[in-house]
């Protein structure tokens, strides 16, 4: 196995012909079982790329924008950068690393409906015109921090009101008002953005969605603002059935409020899509618990407890999505770990900090496991990982970055070469 790193902590790992991802991770848990056992992730480059292709496949016409609140990992800024994608930035530290990879301050996009006049100073600072908006007050904020912005406003959605409790964006009729206040401040807008919900399963909710972005365009061509960016949010989960599902729903809409003829520049926030697939957490057992229906009862030997696992990360690190309404859906077992035939019991699993929030997983059948087993969860890519600190405090775990040589050849000819756009990486030996 081939390799490259950027500085001694990020290591590019190339899978060599008949190498899986998962002799990967059993490399990884082998080296940890050495050492401190200490929970790690192993983020599939390859599959973040397959992610890429796959949307300009299907929405050739739709420019992503990557939130980088998703997963704020150095090399998937760099990759992303390399592949010609925007950035949607919440606050100061996500804006530094994203122009630390000099990505031109016209890709970048300030979102946050109530940001903080510091953070608008300093996306002016720093050349970055556009800021989302939604109210009077931040209207206001911008029109004295940021003159020179250009403004997209945030309109809520029928899918964003009943998914949450507190509604973001606003209504056609407030659009309007921040309109003629905006004219009035001299402050430019230039298009419209909205979300709708990775959860909403209703692919029609873009059909409002769209009829209200059109009304607004035309609210501010009356006014003679220059609208020309549509936004179309992040609601793509990571299957492709779910993204040719809202690319058949929305690409007659688009055709018929948005022609192409228009000028105007769509584009969406794809960062669950990008990212949900790529990231696989391993995490250790150290701790166990059996706990029987009937504590009050003599034991059988028909009686069967359930298991409560206790893990080395949790809520408040890598599973911080938890909080928020992610779903985590059940860890498997490493090969090496299961025998055949092996009997499974219910189980629940539990971050270390003995906090009754810190249930990741509330029912899920295991085999019965031992303090210093490993349990390795897929689909964590849209979990954060290498972004803000955990809510804990602790350190993250270590990444490490893989890619398939065809998945690494694909790259190179697709125009991305370290030499040239990953500039912070360089060739080293390394081996599984």
């Amino acid at each position: 196995m081939k390799g490259f790193v950027d500085a001694p902590n990020y290591i590019i790992e190339v899978i060599e012909e008949g190498k899986t991802l998962d002799d990967v991770v059993d490399n990884h848990i082998y080296e940890q079982n050495l050492a401190e056992k200490n929970a790690f992730v192993v983020a599939n480059l390859g599959a973040l790329m397959r992610q890429h292709v796959l949307w300009r496949t299907t929405n050739p016409l739709i420019r992503p924008f990557y939130p980088v609140s998703c997963n704020g990992s150095p090399v998937v800024i760099e990759l992303l950068s390399a592949l010609g994608v925007g950035f949607v930035c919440a606050n100061k530290a996500e804006t530094n690393l994203v122009l630390d990879h000099d990505v031109p301050p016209e890709n970048i996009i300030l979102s946050g409906v109530c940001k903080q006049l510091s953070l608008i100073k300093h996306a002016a600072k720093n050349g970055i015109n556009y800021l989302v908006c939604e109210n009077e007050v931040e209207l206001r904020k911008i029109a004295r921090a940021h003159p020179e912005a250009k403004l997209l406003l945030q309109v809520f959605t029928e899918a964003q009101v009943e998914e949450a409790s507190v509604t973001i964006g606003c209504s056609l009729k407030g659009c309007k008002h921040l309109l003629e206040m905006a004219k009035e401040l001299s402050v430019d807008v230039v298009g419209v953005t909205f979300q709708v919900p990775v959860s909403c399963r209703d692919p029609q909710a873009y059909t409002h969605a769209l009829s209200d972005a059109r009304c607004i365009f035309d609210m501010g061509k009356e006014l003679g603002f220059d609208m020309k960016i549509l936004d179309i949010g992040g609601g793509f989960s990571g299957t492709e059935f779910q993204l040719k599902q809202i690319h058949s729903n929305v690409r007659p809409l688009l055709e018929a409020y948005f022609p192409y003829v228009s000028g105007v520049n769509v584009i969406a926030e794809p960062g669950h899509f990008y990212m949900f697939s790529s990231f696989t957490l391993a995490v250790n057992v150290i701790g166990k618990k059996a706990v029987y229906q009937d504590l009050h009862d003599e034991l059988t030997l028909n009686d069967e407890p359930e298991f409560l696992y206790y893990m080395n990360d949790g809520v408040y690190g890598s599973f911080v999505g938890k909080l928020f309404g992610n779903i985590i859906t059940a860890p498997s077992v490493p090969k090496m770990s299961l025998t055949l035939d092996e009997p499974v019991f219910p189980s629940s699993l539990w971050g270390p900090s003995c906090d009754a929030l810190d249930q990741v997983v509330e029912h899920c059948l295991l085999p019965e496991l031992s303090v210093g087993d490993w349990l390795i969860f897929s689909n964590m890519g849209a979990s954060s990982q290498e972004g803000p600190a955990t809510l804990s405090g602790t350190d993250q775990p270590p990444v490490y970055y893989t890619i398939s040589t065809d998945d690494w050849f694909k790259m190179q000819e697709a125009g991305i070469s370290l030499d040239d756009t990953m500039k912070n990486f360089s060739l080293v030996q390394y081996g599984l």
